[in-house]
């Protein structure tokens, strides 16, 4: 993996460029991708990781693994261990199977430095809460699932979601999640270093909300044509949200893209 970085000076500098062929060590991409000290405006920094072909796909055959690559994976690990939470919408916790994020020894001493647990908590975003409570996502977690809904949520999925073991979470007065309410109820219970893995619908409600303030975009070598999701869907916003590159990091073509916002609102 080597470090294609652009010389400007965007949060965290990426480490120092290694030779062709040898791998970074877990140390070296933790600090690449580490938050930001002084976080975000909104009390949170909330930063998503996406996967896309070179055409624009978010997927193939509705998973993002047919694109990815063990670099990505061992990104995607990283960024995981990195943060407080990780924030998903309820439609990839079914396609992707999602599981209770595990503990990692190599990380155990940079989270407990942190005040961090042992690991992150997952929130999947659920208006309908439409999801199987007999999962080990919400029976086993090693730190317990959270569940964000609406106020106008159906009482009895919110009751069998407790009954497993999920904290529901109210962020939205209607039926569904408002992102801004999210990412509040998200930091007041000091869960301020945000991941989203989407999908897209997710993704593209918080472009839209104006709260996101990292992309960590991994752009694949594949181009896979179809009608596949970009990685934000949804209403398009009035203005494009401006976000300037923080860092390029480069294997077997794959590039491994970090952008923050410009302007924080």
């Amino acid at each position: 993996m080597t470090d294609q970085t652009p010389p400007v000076p965007a949060g965290p500098a990426a480490p120092a460029a290694v030779g062709e062929g040898r791998e970074w060590s877990l140390d070296e991409l933790a600090e690449a991708y580490a938050y930001p000290a002084a976080g975000a405006p909104h009390g949170a920094w909330l930063r998503a990781n996406m996967v896309s072909s070179l055409d624009g796909a978010a997927q193939h055959d509705g998973r993002s693994e047919p694109i990815s690559s063990a670099a990505d994976m061992r990104i995607f690990g990283t960024l995981r261990a990195l943060a407080d939470v990780v924030v998903v919408g309820a439609e990839t916790v079914r396609l992707e199977g999602y599981r209770p994020a595990r503990a990692r020894e190599a990380f155990a001493a940079r989270r407990a430095a942190a005040g961090q647990g042992p690991a992150p908590a997952i929130a999947v975003v659920s208006a309908s809460l439409d999801l199987d409570f007999s999962l080990p996502l919400f029976t086993s977690p090693l730190v317990p699932t959270l569940v964000l809904t609406g106020a106008a949520a159906p009482p009895d999925r919110v009751r069998e979601a407790e009954r497993a073991g999920a904290e529901v979470v109210v962020a939205g007065d209607g039926p569904g999640v408002e992102p801004g309410r999210a990412v509040e109820a998200l930091a007041g219970r000091g869960l301020t270093r945000q991941l989203t893995e989407g999908g897209p619908r997710l993704l593209g409600q918080f472009v839209a909300a104006g709260v996101l303030d990292e992309l960590c975009l991994t752009v694949s070598p594949t181009l896979t044509a179809g009608d596949a999701q970009r990685i934000a869907g949804g209403p398009a916003v009035a203005v494009p949200s401006r976000f300037a590159l923080a860092s390029v990091l480069e294997e077997d073509g794959f590039l491994f893209t970090r952008y923050r916002r410009t302007a924080p609102v």
